[in-house]
C-alpha cells in the first residue's frame, strides 16, 4: 500500500487555523479513497508561500529525503509554494528522493504544472503587492496612514457612509504628544539620547509598543527617516514610500532598500503637527554637527571604531532580564540594557579576559572527564555524520542533474550536427 504526507498551509490573517484542519480533511478523504495510508502531516500556520523558510515544509522535505513517504498529498500547488524557484526546487527534490506530488486541484504534478502554475503564482503575488501599494498610495494622498502608526497618535476608528471601516484616521495623543515635545526639547538642549532614554525609563514612561526607550528608539537612522528626532510626521509631513522592502531568497528575511527620491510621496498633514519649525531647526543642527564630527577622511568615524569581535561576542545573556552583554567600558562586559536603557539593576561586570579564562578552563577541566567526553564524542559524531549524509544528498542530487543536462546538450549538439551534414 503507497505510503501518503499530508501538507496544509495558510498565509492570511484574516484566515482561520480551522483552514489548516480543512485542508488536511480534504486531503484525508482523499488518500482514504485511493487507498493510501497515510504516515503524517505537516503543516505552516499564518505564513507566506513566497518563502521555504518554513518549518513544516522544511520538515517535510527532510523525511521525504529519508523516504518515509510515497506521495505528498496538497490541496493545490500554491500551498506548497507560490515562488517559482522554491516550487520548482521542491519538485526537483520530491522526484530525486522518489516521491510523487499529487494536488486536488491540478492532480499528478508533472514539469509542465511546475511552469505554469509556478508562472501564476509568481504573477498572483505581484498583482496583489501592486494593487496593495495603489490602494496605500490613495489612501495617502488623501492626508491618511499609509500604515502603521507613529508615537504621539492614536488610531481613530469610524464607519464611512458605506458602512464601511475608515482605515488610516488618526489623531494626537496628548499624553504622548507631550513626552515628543519633552525629547525633541532635551535633546535640543544638549541631552544625549542615551540619557534621555535612561530618565523616561526611571520614570516609567512607555516606549513606543509599551516598550522602554532606548537610545536607537530615539536617534534612529537619518537617512531612512525612522526614530522618534528623524520623524517628520511631528512637523505635519507625511512621507511615504521612502523605502521598499525585498525578502532575501536565502534567508526568508525583509531587507530595506531606499527608493529614489522622486518616487516618494510627500503630503501636508499641519492637523498632524505636533513640533514647530523652529525646534525641529535646532535638533537637526545638532544632528548634522555630531554627523560631522565623527566624519574622518571622507568615511564614518563612528562605523571606523566599532569594537571587534571577541570569543564570546554576542553568546553572552543577562541572568536577571535576557538581554545582551557587550563591552561596556574598557575591556569590560556588562548588560547592554543597563547601559542603554537603565531598566535592569544588574551591574555586574566582568572582564574578557576573566570570561574566557574561566570558560576555557572550565570545558578543559570538566568536559574532559571520560563520562562527560565519551558522550560529547557520540553526539559531535552523530551530528558529523547526519550532515555528512544530507551533503551527500545533495552533492548526488545535482550529480544526477549535471548528467542530465549534459546528456540534453550532447542530442541538441548531435541534432545540428546531422543538419549541418544534410545540407552538405
Amino acid at each position: 500500500m503507497p505510503t501518503a504526507a499530508l501538507y496544509a498551509r495558510y498565509s492570511s490573517d484574516n484566515q482561520r487555523d480551522a483552514s489548516i484542519e480543512d485542508q488536511l480533511r480534504i486531503c484525508r478523504e482523499r488518500a482514504e479513497r485511493e487507498r493510501w495510508r497515510i504516515v503524517d502531516s505537516y503543516s505552516d500556520r499564518s505564513i507566506s508561500g513566497a518563502s521555504l523558510i518554513r518549518p513544516g515544509i522544511q520538515a517535510l522535505l527532510q523525511d521525504a529525503q529519508a523516504r518515509r513517504f510515497d506521495i505528498v498529498l496538497a490541496e493545490s500547488l500554491d500551498r506548497i509554494s507560490r515562488d517559482q524557484e522554491d516550487i520548482a526546487g521542491v519538485y526537483k527534490r520530491l522526484t530525486f528522493a522518489g516521491v510523487r506530488m499529487v494536488t486536488l486541484s491540478e492532480g499528478d504534478i508533472s514539469e509542465l504544472h511546475i511552469g505554469l502554475k509556478g508562472t501564476m503564482g509568481a504573477l498572483y503575488l505581484k498583482d496583489l503587492a501592486d494593487k496593495t501599494r495603489r490602494g496605500l498610495r490613495g489612501r495617502v494622498e488623501d492626508g491618511k496612514s499609509g500604515g502603521g502608526n507613529s508615537y504621539g497618535y492614536r488610531v481613530v476608528r469610524r464607519t464611512g457612509p458605506d458602512g464601511e471601516p475608515e482605515r488610516g484616521e488618526r489623531e494626537i495623543d496628548p499624553a504622548e504628544a507631550a513626552i515628543v515635545r519633552r525629547i525633541f526639547a532635551d535633546y535640543a538642549a544638549g541631552k544625549s539620547p542615551r540619557q534621555i532614554a535612561h530618565e523616561l525609563n526611571a520614570e516609567g514612561i512607555s516606549g513606543p509598543r509599551g516598550k522602554g526607550w532606548g537610545p536607537s528608539t530615539l536617534f534612529g537612522n537619518v537617512k531612512r527617516a525612522n526614530g522618534v528626532l528623524n520623524n517628520e510626521l511631528y512637523i505635519g509631513r507625511l512621507v511615504w514610500n521612502r523605502q521598499r522592502f525585498l525578502k532575501d531568497p536565502d534567508t526568508g528575511k525583509r531587507v530595506a532598500r531606499p527608493n529614489p527620491k522622486e518616487e516618494w510621496i510627500i503630503q501636508e498633514v499641519p492637523e498632524l503637527r505636533i513640533i514647530y519649525d523652529e525646534l525641529w531647526a535646532k535638533v537637526k543642527a545638532r544632528q548634522t554637527a555630531i554627523r560631522e564630527r565623527y566624519v574622518k577622511n571622507g568615511g564614518n568615524g563612528l562605523t571606523a571604531t566599532r569594537r571587534t569581535r571577541y570569543l564570546f561576542s554576542g553568546l553572552i545573556k543577562c541572568a536577571e532580564c535576557g538581554g545582551g552583554y557587550s563591552i561596556v567600558y574598557r575591556g569590560q562586559f556588562g548588560c547592554s540594557t543597563v547601559k542603554n536603557k537603565g531598566t535592569c539593576s544588574n551591574h555586574t561586570r566582568i572582564t574578557r579576559e576573566e570570561l574566557e579564562t574561566r570558560v576555557l578552563n572550565a570545558l578543559r577541566n570538566h568536559l574532559m572527564k571520560p563520562e562527560r567526553f565519551h558522550a560529547f564524542c557520540e553526539e559531535y559524531t552523530r551530528e558529523i555524520n547526519r550532515l555528512r549524509m544530507e551533503a551527500s544528498t545533495g552533492i548526488a542530487a545535482k550529480g544526477a542533474e549535471l548528467k542530465k543536462v549534459e546528456g540534453g546538450i550532447r542530442k541538441i549538439i548531435d541534432a545540428i550536427k546531422e543538419a549541418i551534414v544534410r545540407q552538405v
